[in-house]
């Protein structure tokens, strides 16, 4: 009998990746060079993601962001754990 054995990362979807890192602190680069780094709190299909306490970093400089920030999936270059 074949048994479940559990994915390791490299073998997951996009999606089943992201929802790991939910309620996380992740790296987010975006096209253009800006970066952000902040909470996970919620992302859908198209790859938007919504991060709280939310830091843009350009060129070394950090940035704060009050509230939520929304980032646009076709933007994103990559998002790292």
């Amino acid at each position: 009998m074949w048994g479940l054995r559990p994915r390791r990362r490299s073998e997951m979807k996009p999606l089943e990746a992201l929802h790991e890192s939910l309620h996380k602190r992740v790296l987010v680069e975006m096209k253009g060079g800006r970066s952000f780094r902040g909470v996970l709190d919620a992302y859908d299909q198209h790859l938007n993601l919504v991060l709280s306490s939310a830091e843009e970093v350009v060129a070394e400089e950090v940035t704060p962001h009050s509230g939520m920030t929304l980032l646009r999936g076709d933007s994103i270059v990559y998002i790292s754990p």
